[in-house]
């Protein structure tokens, strides 16, 4: 029997009189799983909830057999988030300070060297003092991919990675998040990408559609946005 690393069970989320997600009652086993949908789905909102950024208004949610709702700080330790945009991780003036920071848990000793390795693994090496400011969107979206990877998560969720990316940078992260062996949640507009994944998620109007092979999910996803 496959264990699922996400489930959740009749989760509903409504933010005054506007429902987002209604009823959404699944199991996530993949070990790549893409998330699609419009602008609106409710994608997003299903992606936050597994690191207790959005808390469901009813249902249950458990994540690596935590409640991210009772227990967000041990569950945020385990799930790695990458936003869309970068600037809203990145706390640091320069990427070194700001990967030093994320490996706070590293005894002192060994940081500088950790730091050096991991600048040089996500092509930012000899960039370690730049200020931030002066960095590529793509070499900033590396740097807060590296942030988050670097502190060993067991589940990655990212929340439309490579959408303000040009297509060379788009495919460096999405080979980096498709190659870890944690499992990982993508969620995505850029069907290739979605394709390449081992089970789909589609959203419709804040109701989970479907869920399954990437070629049927796909093209249903296709038809209904026709």
């Amino acid at each position: 029997m496959t264990t699922s690393h996400v489930a959740f069970d009749d989760v509903s989320y409504t933010v005054g009189d506007s429902r987002i997600l209604t009823g959404v009652t699944t199991r996530l086993t993949a070990p790549r799983t893409a998330v699609i949908g419009a602008n609106g789905s409710g994608k997003s909102t299903f992606a936050r909830m597994m690191n207790g950024l959005r808390r469901p208004t009813s249902g249950a949610v458990r994540v690596l057999g935590l409640d991210p709702s009772a227990d967000a700080t041990r569950v945020r330790s385990r799930v790695g988030f990458v936003f869309t945009n970068p600037e809203a991780q990145i706390l640091m003036p320069t990427p070194a300070e700001d990967l030093t920071l994320s490996l706070g848990s590293v005894p002192r000793a060994t940081r500088a060297a950790r730091v050096e390795r991991l600048l040089e693994q996500y092509g930012l090496a000899g960039r370690g003092d730049q200020p931030v400011s002066e960095l590529s969107g793509g070499q900033r979206q590396l740097l807060a991919l590296a942030a988050v990877l670097c502190t060993e998560p067991r589940l990655v969720v990212a929340d439309e990675p490579t959408t303000l990316l040009d297509l060379r940078n788009a495919r460096r992260i999405a080979d980096l998040l498709l190659g870890l062996k944690v499992p990982v949640v993508i969620v995505t507009h850029d069907l290739e990408l979605a394709a390449r994944c081992d089970e789909v998620m589609l959203f419709d109007g804040g109701r989970l559609a479907a869920a399954g092979e990437p070629e049927g999910v796909i093209d249903m996803y296709r038809r209904i946005s026709a």
